[in-house]
């Protein structure tokens, strides 16, 4: 047994060391890599964006996209905010969902993915990942979840340039830190442009700074699929 790991016994059974374990729904390495996670998920999320496909004996596009809505896309987004896929490779596998349940509904299988996402009025999953956590960022800021926003988060007291609510950026010291929650938002929110609605009040809630947020344009943060 490798000595950098610790020898645990519970009424004198060894407890096994195991490279990965599931907690609350969430695959968790022990590298905390996510890829793990992602290859859980996309797995079962295929299997049932297949069984849609296979099930339903109507062809309408509106009732297949609803039956995915429901069945497919909240399994891609559970804890989203816990596992966010950080590399490229496990970015592209989770799109990779919605990307070929959406080619193969009728009449969508020459179509480009874009022009799918537009016809079909869906956003892509990298992009709704973003807006989640944006969306938890102003939630814990505000005070509407039960979290202690200081163990998270610092404003930046000094802001040079944009919105007055910027957060002081760490400096990470690995990339397993670099893609925690409170380290990869940073950024984003520090670019909100002054337009979006940051009202800061215990009687507002976050829906009107989710709708300001879908109207920037956040594809400097995206990979173009």
């Amino acid at each position: 047994m490798d000595n950098k790991f610790p020898h645990i016994t519970i009424n004198n059974f060894v407890v096994p060391l195991v490279p990965s374990v599931r907690d609350l729904g969430v695959v968790v390495c022990a590298d905390l890599s996510t890829t793990a996670h992602v290859a859980d998920i996309v797995a079962k999320s295929h299997k049932r964006a297949n069984l849609i496909l296979r099930a339903f004996v109507s062809r309408d596009i509106n009732t297949l996209v609803r039956a995915y809505l429901a069945y497919v896309r909240p399994l891609v987004e559970f804890n989203s905010i816990v596992w966010s896929p950080n590399t490229v490779k496990d970015i592209v596998a989770f799109e990779g969902v919605q990307r070929r349940f959406t080619k193969k509904l009728p009449g969508l299988f020459r179509s480009c993915y874009q022009d799918r996402l537009r016809r079909l009025q869906l956003l892509s999953l990298e992009l709704r990942r973003l807006y989640a956590d944006l969306v938890w960022c102003y939630k814990i800021l505000l005070g509407i979840v039960d979290v202690q926003s200081h163990k998270f988060f610092e404003f930046n007291m000094r802001p040079s340039r944009g919105h007055q609510y910027k957060l002081y950026k760490n400096r990470s010291v690995s990339r397993v830190r670099a893609a925690f929650f409170s380290e990869r938002v940073v950024n984003v929110w520090n670019s909100l442009p002054e337009s979006v609605d940051f009202r800061f009040s215990v009687h507002f809630q976050s829906l009107e700074f989710r709708r300001s947020i879908m109207r920037v344009d956040f594809s400097k943060f995206l990979r173009r699929f």
